[in-house]
């Protein structure tokens, strides 16, 4: 599903953020990455869904190896990728159904479609009939709910989310482990990086250390 062979990712000014990693993740699986802050998960993330590219090396999703797909392409590969990001990214001047619905429109979904995924994705987060609210006026765990529907509206085979627990309190940190467990079990592969790894104790995740940008621990571990 997710191979990374020999990538790294060094940015202007000669930082690594990553470092000869190489990493295969199966089609169903959940990977946890953990590490300090600044390890370098978020970059691999990045690499993954072709937001970034490798300075060297190959990363290949689906058997699409990315560093060779035009800009043009990209986005079409990502119709199969959810992303959760750690700030949200949500649109504040827009409800919460137009901000999952947002990646269906961008996608060219038929208008007709559109009602019905929106309306599935927010009862799968336990959002069912805040189509209406305002972004602004939801809790952090709220938002972050939102942000879950709308990586998952267009049913994706797999989900990038980069640290989707921080900053919540314990009480909203389970409730979002327990939807990602429901979509593991749903089939859907799992990637998700995270400094708080008890929060996911017992999800039969295997766990792949980062430190400075290389991995402690190619063969990864299971919590």
């Amino acid at each position: 599903m997710i191979r990374l062979l020999g990538v790294s990712k060094r940015y202007p000014g000669g930082r690594d953020a990553v470092k000869n990693i190489d990493l295969g993740i199966a089609r169903g699986e959940f990977v946890l990455l953990t590490g300090h802050s600044g390890a370098g998960k978020s970059t691999l993330l990045e690499l993954m869904a072709g937001i970034e590219r490798p300075t060297t090396g190959s990363v290949t999703v689906s058997g699409q190896n990315l560093g060779r797909l035009s800009r043009a392409a990209l986005p079409f590969l990502r119709r199969r990728l959810g992303l959760v990001f750690q700030d949200h990214k949500l649109l504040f001047d827009r409800n919460v159904y137009d901000n999952v619905a947002l990646p269906l429109r961008i996608a060219g979904f038929a208008s007709a479609d559109i009602p019905k995924r929106v309306g599935a994705a927010l009862e799968r987060v336990g959002l069912g009939g805040r189509e209406k609210h305002d972004p602004v006026g939801l809790s952090g765990g709220e938002q972050q709910r939102v942000c879950i529907a709308r990586a998952i509206v267009h049913r994706p085979t797999v989900v990038l989310a980069d640290e989707p627990t921080a900053n919540l309190d314990d009480a909203y940190a389970r409730e979002i482990v327990t939807l990602f467990r429901h979509l593991h079990e749903a089939g859907v592969t799992l990637v998700v990086s995270t400094h708080s790894i008890g929060a996911f104790g017992g999800a039969n995740a295997r766990q792949v250390e980062l430190r400075a940008g290389e991995m402690t621990n190619p063969q990864g571990a299971r919590t």
